[in-house]
C-alpha cells in the first residue's frame, strides 16, 4: 500500500499544479488523476487502500464541517437575519428536489434514491466558496451590504441542510417501512439533537482546553478525534442520531468560535493546513472510484440534470433575496457564488455505492460530473463576477 500512497501523492500533486497552471481549479486535476490511476484506469492503487477510501472520505467530511463551524461567528450573523435563513434553505431545497424528480424520470430511481442524488449534488462547495469569500472580505469588496459574509455563512449552512436531507433519505431507504414522510418530519428533531450534541461536546472541549495546556496542533487532533467518535458512534444507529452527529460536528466549531474567538482563528489556520493533505486524498480517491463506462453512459443526461438543478438553485436565490435591498447584479453574483460543487460531492458521492444501494454507480458518476461542470464555472464566475457585479 505504501507504493500506492506514493502514486496517489505524485499523480495528485502533479495534476493539481498542472491545472493551476491552466488557471483551473486544482481539485479538478486531482479528481482526474484518481480516474487515471484507479481500477478503471491504469490501476496503480492497491485494493487495501481502496478498501479504506470510504473511511478516509468521511474523515475529510468531518474536517470540512469542523472548518466551516470555525468560520461562522453567530454574533456577526444576527444583522443578516431572515435573509440568511431564506438563502440557506430555499436554494438547496429547490435544487435538491428538482434533481430528485429528474432522477426518477430519467433513471427510474425511487423517491429515496432520487433524494440521495439530489442532496449530494445540491450542496455548495466550501473548498471553493469559503476562500473566495474570505478573499473578497479581506479586499473589502461587497462589504457595504456584507454580501461575501452572507454568501459564506449561507453556503456553510446550505451544506448542513443538504447533508441533513441526504441523511434523512439514507435513513428512509434503509428503514424497514420505508416511511420517508415520517423520516422527513424528523428533520427538526435531528437539528435539535445535532445542535445539542455539538454544544455539549464544544463546551467539553473548551473546558479541557482551559484546564490543561495543549499546543494548537494537539487541539486540532482532539477536535478531529471527537468528530470521528461522534460520527462513528452514530453510524451504528439507524435513526436521526446519524443525522445529528454531522450537525453536531459543525456545531462544535461554532461553539468554540463563539466562546473562544481568538482560539478558533488559530485552529482554523491549522485546519487549513490539514486540508492540503485531506483534499489530496479525498479527490484522488473519489476519482479512483468512478466507473468510467457508467460515467460515459449517463454523461449527456447527467449534465442536463445538473444544469437544470442549477437553474432551480438560482431561482431559489432570487426568491430568497426579494425585498432585501440587493440590486439585480448583486443577486446574480450571489447566484453565481452558489454554483460550485466539489467537496461535499467528493466526500459523499460514493456513500450509496459503498452501501450497495442500486444506482450508486450512477450517483457517483453524476457527483463527479457536477464537480467537473460547476467547479471551474463557479470559481471563474466568482473571480470575475466580483469585479463587475459588486462594484459599489
Amino acid at each position: 500500500m505504501m507504493l500506492s500512497l506514493a502514486y496517489l501523492i505524485l499523480f495528485g500533486m502533479g495534476f493539481y499544479f498542472l491545472f493551476k497552471a491552466l488557471k483551473l481549479p486544482g481539485l479538478i486535476g486531482m479528481l482526474l488523476a484518481g480516474v487515471l490511476i484507479g481500477p478503471y484506469g491504469i490501476d496503480l492503487l492497491d485494493s487495501s487502500l481502496l478498501a479504506i477510501s470510504s473511511d478516509l472520505r468521511m474523515i475529510a467530511l468531518i474536517v470540512i464541517l469542523l472548518r466551516a463551524g470555525l468560520g461562522i461567528k453567530p454574533r456577526a450573523l444576527k444583522p443578516l437575519g431572515g435573509t440568511l435563513v431564506r438563502l440557506s434553505v430555499l436554494p438547496v431545497i429547490l435544487e435538491g428536489f428538482a434533481i430528485l424528480l429528474l432522477a426518477m424520470m430519467f433513471f427510474d430511481f425511487t423517491f429515496e434514491q432520487g433524494g440521495l442524488l439530489g442532496f449530494i449534488i445540491a450542496a455548495v462547495s466550501p473548498a471553493i466558496v469559503v476562500p473566495s469569500m474570505l478573499r473578497l472580505m479581506k479586499e473589502k469588496i461587497g462589504e457595504t451590504k456584507r454580501i461575501p459574509l452572507l454568501v459564506l455563512s449561507a453556503a456553510s449552512i446550505d451544506d448542513v441542510i443538504a447533508i441533513t436531507f441526504f441523511s434523512v433519505f439514507l435513513s428512509a431507504y434503509f428503514s424497514l417501512q420505508s416511511n420517508w414522510v415520517l423520516q422527513i418530519t424528523m428533520i427538526p428533531v435531528a437539528i435539535i439533537l445535532g445542535i445539542l450534541l455539538g454544544v455539549i461536546v464544544g463546551f467539553v472541549m473548551i473546558y479541557v482546553f482551559n484546564r490543561f495546556h495543549f499546543r494548537d496542533s494537539q487541539k486540532v487532533i482532539m477536535l478531529l478525534a471527537a468528530g470521528i467518535f461522534m460520527v462513528s458512534f452514530s453510524q451504528s444507529l439507524e435513526s436521526v442520531i446519524m443525522i445529528a452527529a454531522l450537525l453536531g460536528v459543525m456545531t462544535v466549531g461554532i461553539i468554540i468560535t463563539e466562546k473562544k474567538e481568538v482560539l478558533s482563528q488559530r485552529l482554523a489556520i491549522k485546519f487549513d493546513k490539514i486540508w492540503v493533505l485531506v483534499e489530496l486524498f479525498l479527490f484522488v480517491l473519489v476519482g479512483a472510484a468512478v466507473n468510467v463506462q457508467v460515467a460515459l453512459d449517463v454523461s449527456i443526461i447527467g449534465v442536463f440534470i445538473i444544469l437544470v438543478g442549477l437553474c432551480a438553485r438560482i431561482a431559489g436565490v432570487y426568491l430568497a433575496t426579494i425585498n432585501t435591498g440587493l440590486k439585480i447584479k448583486e443577486k446574480l453574483f450571489v447566484g453565481i457564488s452558489f454554483t460550485p460543487k466539489a467537496t461535499v460531492q467528493a466526500a459523499m458521492g460514493a456513500i450509496p455505492l459503498t452501501l450497495g444501494i442500486p444506482g450508486g454507480d450512477i450517483i457517483l458518476a453524476l457527483s463527479v460530473f457536477a464537480i467537473l461542470v460547476t467547479a471551474p464555472m463557479g470559481a471563474i464566475g466568482i473571480q470575475y463576477g466580483a469585479k463587475f457585479l459588486l462594484n459599489e
